[in-house]
């Protein structure tokens, strides 16, 4: 236990340290430019027209060289090898030299002043967000000056949600997800309470909605299956697994005070109900102690087995993989989502889904070579055109368009996903190259998810719910409070453990005593405040009431 304290400290000295260094960086010879740059001139290359795209009549010849920055070491850094980077390269007319990185390289780039011409980021709480100003140049005024086509592509709540106090907008998002895009119904659940189809038929397809219904229906599995674990979850790791946000979403826990304040979810009494639940069922041995110590690869393992009956599965797509392997090695026994634990008060799912935010988040740097390449090339991806190439290739050679108007990859590159993922990926890296990917062109393709979670997201179907107001809504980072919400962040997480895992009821009660107990020492009151406020100016933003 110390040990494992001992590693979280260490992490998080180190982040806060890292955290410390870009604001410094921010402020360094790299990044020190205030002021707003003198964007060069395309005189003589092309006029702008906003009705074209700007990439389509840029009439220069020479090949334009641009690094881009990833802070990601994971990222594949090859570009113009496979099908999908080359045709960008071609159309471009451009090379791309990719380097990659965690936080303490992103400090060394900003405190040295070395700018590459892009960079992408993923956390948009963090400082080098907050002061992109300082270093990047606005999309708003590249696009005035350059590529007004780009304002026809990118989505105006995105663009509003990223805006900086002077009023421009600097980066630009993969996978956000706006209003519209949730009322069109192309955004599929990532959640569901899945159950081994054959378990289910042998137990009589008895609803399990209540609590009383849940402990009963564990009860027989383990009863009649008793080599399974009757229930299962996510990975827990320093986190709650899907036991947290995913469950509180699941039974639908308000996502505010009715006054509009920020609501402490985890004190919910509906969602505390199945903690206990959980408790109870755990007590009755229907949860396996294992389920808490797991990591993601021994829980994959395990669901990729069919060894839990049931699960409170969040992040379907990311395994649909190891479910596509039980599907097809068991036939008649794949998991299925049914409705599974409901609101004991009456509340409706609200399942959670990638929000306005996204996740990748990429800026054209004040010292870009070629801003007018740049921002063609936010243009180029963020287009139709654009998103079918990322994620299908090219009409006739990868893909073809069936009768009835979806896009089907044609029989040899469809066979080549199914069985050789490495040479699908390093030839074609379709649905990889995803700066400015989205989930609304999946939904062109039958062939966009495999066949193992297409019930699960029809049964989700009607069951998302933005929460775009819970949306960097923490302290800001490097504050007493952002502190304050790490230690109450890493003590929930515990909490919630030894909640289930009590003893008995009395045990219960004190854990939850404890948790209240360590909010009120730990300024939550101060954070509550903050989180209310950033909650206001989110539906500002957003023009929700």
């Amino acid at each position: 236990m110390i040990k494992a304290f001992g590693k979280k400290g260490l992490i998080l000295c180190t982040a806060l340290m890292a955290v410390v260094l870009v604001v410094t960086g921010c402020g360094s010879k790299g990044s020190s430019d205030n002021s707003s740059k003198e964007l060069s001139s395309i005189e003589g290359r092309y006029t702008i027209d906003p009705e074209t795209p700007a990439w389509k009549i840029d009439t220069k010849e020479e090949t334009t060289d641009l690094t881009w920055y990833v802070n990601a070491d994971w990222w594949n850094t090859d570009f113009g090898k496979d099908l999908v980077t080359k045709k960008i390269k071609e159309d471009l007319n451009i090379n791309i030299k990719f380097i990659t990185g965690d936080d303490t390289k992103l400090n060394t780039i900003f405190a040295g002043g070395e700018m590459p011409d892009m960079l992408t980021i993923f956390d948009s709480n963090s400082p080098v967000v907050q002061k992109a100003a300082t270093w990047a140049l606005p999309l708003n005024d590249l696009a005035d000056k350059y590529d007004p086509y780009f304002n026809k592509v990118a989505a105006k709540d995105t663009m509003n949600w990223f805006q900086l106090a002077d009023g421009k907008t600097y980066g630009y998002p993969n996978y956000s997800n706006t209003q519209n895009d949730f009322d069109s119904g192309n955004i599929p659940a990532k959640t569901a309470f899945v159950i081994r189809k054959d378990v289910y038929e042998a137990i009589g397809k008895p609803t399990i909605g209540t609590p009383e219904e849940f402990k009963s229906a564990m009860q027989q599995i383990k009863k009649q299956f008793p080599e399974m674990i009757p229930f299962g979850f996510n990975s827990i790791g320093s986190g709650t697994g899907s036991l947290g946000d995913a469950l509180q979403d699941f039974i639908g826990v308000p996502m505010e005070t009715e006054n509009g304040e920020f609501y402490n979810r985890n004190l919910d009494e509906d969602y505390l109900t199945w903690v206990k639940t959980l408790n109870e069922v755990y007590r009755n041995g229907d949860i396996s102690d294992d389920s808490f110590a797991d990591d993601g690869t021994a829980f994959e393992e395990k669901l990729k087995s069919g060894k839990y009956a049931t699960m409170l599965l969040d992040g379907t797509p990311q395994q649909s993989g190891n479910l596509q392997i039980f599907m097809t090695e068991n036939p008649g026994k794949e998991y299925i989502a049914i409705d599974g634990p409901q609101s004991t008060v009456g509340n409706a799912p609200t399942l959670n889904q990638s929000g306005i935010t996204g996740w990748m988040i990429t800026y054209v740097t004040k010292k870009a070579k070629d801003p007018a390449k740049a921002i063609q090339i936010y243009t180029y991806l963020l287009s139709e055109e654009g998103q079918k190439l990322m994620n299908y290739g090219i009409e006739g050679e990868t893909y073809k368009v069936n009768e009835e108007g979806k896009i089907e990859f044609l029989p040899e590159i469809k066979d080549l996903q199914l069985n050789n993922a490495d040479k699908f990926k390093k030839d074609y890296r379709m649905g990889e190259f995803m700066f400015f990917g989205h989930d609304r062109d999946k939904a062109l393709s039958n062939d966009a998810f495999a066949e193992s979670i297409k019930q699960m997201q029809e049964w989700g179907k009607g069951k998302l719910k933005p929460h775009f107001i819970l949306e960097n809504i923490n302290p800001a980072q490097g504050t007493p409070e952002a502190r304050s919400l790490s230690a109450i962040d890493t003590n929930w997480n515990t909490t919630l453990v030894s909640m289930i895992r009590s003893k008995d009821d009395a045990t219960f009660e004190s854990t939850l005593a404890a948790y209240k107990t360590f909010l009120t020492d730990n300024n939550w009151d101060k954070i509550v405040e903050i989180r209310s406020e950033k909650m206001k100016n989110n539906k500002e933003k957003l023009g929700l009431k």
